[in-house]
């Protein structure tokens, strides 16, 4: 397998093929997020973004305890005034949108804790395979403080309301099969099998043409705020792009040649 790697020191991004690996390094605060580290998550983010030979990027955490804990709290608490909370806002936002609406699929490998930002960067991820001693939650509340990087409104957005205001308002954690069962994750795996079937499930989708998956995401998200009769409307028009592509009539052809498709994303 080919690929390139490149170490930082808040976080790693490596290239394998088509997949983009970027890993949160700080295992020593099981991973925590201070500015530091949402700045070269951002920066890793826009890395992949940019390179049209990642397809798929996935995400995970270093070592084996934490995919990500939280926020840092002693950075947190070390600031003082209101600007430097705003800038701190600012930044947890801007980072997890531009990985929400990244034009390509992601996939979380959740290795451990996901707790408080570990949850609310889960809820931006596409696709999220959790190892069987993840734990989950947004335990903000226990601090005086409320999930303030998305997570207050992604998460009514994608389980039971009633659910989701008891997780914040008693700041609980859950463990892998909860979560899965919320459908807060995609499913649970062995712990040494998280990152791996990440990976392979990354490949596959890899496999797919990059623009038709585009053109499908930026489908199915912008479709999540209209009312349904738009969001039909939107989406006519957005098949009707993808039948005029190279890709369509390739699968088409691949399909009645009984051969495999080899998609190039025109």
């Amino acid at each position: 397998m080919s690929g390139t790697a490149e170490k930082s020191d808040a976080i790693l991004y490596e290239r394998r093929n088509a997949v983009a690996l970027i890993t949160i390094n700080r295992p020593a605060t099981l991973n925590a997020l201070d500015m530091a580290t949402l700045a070269a998550l951002d920066e890793a983010v826009a890395r992949a973004a940019s390179d049209e030979a990642v397809r798929v990027v996935v995400f995970t955490g270093a070592g084996e305890r934490a995919f990500v804990a939280g926020g840092d709290i002693a950075d947190l608490d070390s600031r003082q005034g209101l600007p430097h909370y705003l800038e701190l806002g600012e930044r947890l936002h801007a980072v997890f949108r531009r990985i929400e609406t990244l034009d390509k699929p992601t996939i979380a490998a959740v290795n451990g804790w996901a707790l408080g930002g570990g949850t609310e960067l889960l809820l931006c991820i596409d696709i999220r395979i959790a190892a069987a001693s993840a734990k989950f939650g947004l335990p903000e509340i226990n601090l005086g403080l409320f999930p303030g990087a998305g997570g207050s409104q992604r998460l009514i957005r994608q389980i039971p309301l009633c659910k989701a205001k008891e997780l914040m308002f008693t700041g609980a954690r859950i463990d892998a099969t909860e979560a899965e069962k919320l459908g807060l994750i995609n499913r649970v795996v062995p712990d040494a099998e998280a990152l791996p079937q990440a990976l392979a499930l990354a490949e596959t989708i890899a496999s797919k043409s990059p623009l038709v998956l585009k053109l499908l995401k930026r489908t199915m998200s912008d479709g999540l705020d209209m009312p349904l009769p738009a969001s039909l409307r939107h989406e006519q028009a957005m098949i009707g792009l993808v039948l005029d592509t190279q890709d369509a009539h390739e699968g088409c052809q691949a399909f009645l040649q009984k051969r495999p498709a080899q998609f190039k994303g025109a």
